[in-house]
């Protein structure tokens, strides 16, 4: 499967939080990221994407 979790960046403590699962569509603008994952769930928000651990299924966003 190609689903991913994607994470987003605290920088007070510099760790990662789960923010959406089985995310398979990720659709980057200028300013904003939209998630989609395989159960239909949406999320929009301003980030950008960090680091992609593909072989890890994990994606980590930081927030504009």
């Amino acid at each position: 499967m190609c689903e991913a979790n994607v994470y987003l960046l605290n920088h007070d403590t510099e760790e990662s939080e789960l923010l959406m699962e089985a995310v398979d569509r990720i659709i980057p603008t200028d300013e904003e990221i939209m998630l989609e994952s395989i159960f239909g769930q949406r999320k929009i928000l301003k980030a950008k994407i960090k680091e992609m651990a593909l072989l890890d299924h994990k994606i980590i966003l930081e927030k504009l």
